[in-house]
């Protein structure tokens, strides 16, 4: 009699349960990853939006964006301004901008608005990405869509 060739199903069986075992150990790696890099992004936007606040006070007779000649949070940091904090139309002599090309969004709630305030933030400002303090430049973010959350 000729031997028949194959795999069993008992055979089939074993491989799969091991695809499974191995796939339920990778996949959360993954997903820590991705939170990670997440982490990692907000940060470096932390970082970045605070240096070039600074470096707007700097410029600026140690005021900060938003707080003088009439342009607002956002049109001080993607503009141009001159020295009083005015906002210009392009580059030229004493004029100085912009410091990022865009408000960074906020990784963890897909936010790019700003709540500026001279205090804490209130919880209803907990759907937008960032908190700016216009008393002090403290520049936070807001680390959850609804729980309002502002602690990095």
């Amino acid at each position: 009699m000729k031997a028949k060739s194959g795999f069993t199903l008992v055979e089939i069986l074993i491989v799969v349960v091991i695809l499974g075992i191995l796939a339920a150990i990778v996949i959360p790696q993954f997903t820590e990853a991705s939170e990670e890099a997440r982490l990692s992004s907000l940060c470096t936007d932390l970082q970045t939006m605070r240096s070039q606040i600074e470096l707007y006070k700097i410029q600026h007779r140690d005021e900060l964006p938003g707080q003088q000649g009439g342009a607002d949070f956002t049109d001080s940091m993607i503009g141009y301004t001159d020295i009083d904090g005015v906002a210009q139309t392009g580059p030229g002599d004493n004029i100085y901008g912009p410091y990022v090309q865009k408000i960074p969004t906020n990784q963890f709630n897909d936010e790019d608005s700003i709540a500026e305030a001279a205090a804490t933030p209130a919880a209803a400002d907990d759907q937008t990405g960032w908190f700016f303090n216009t008393l002090t430049g403290e520049w936070k973010a807001n680390d959850t869509a609804d729980a309002g959350h502002w602690d990095l």
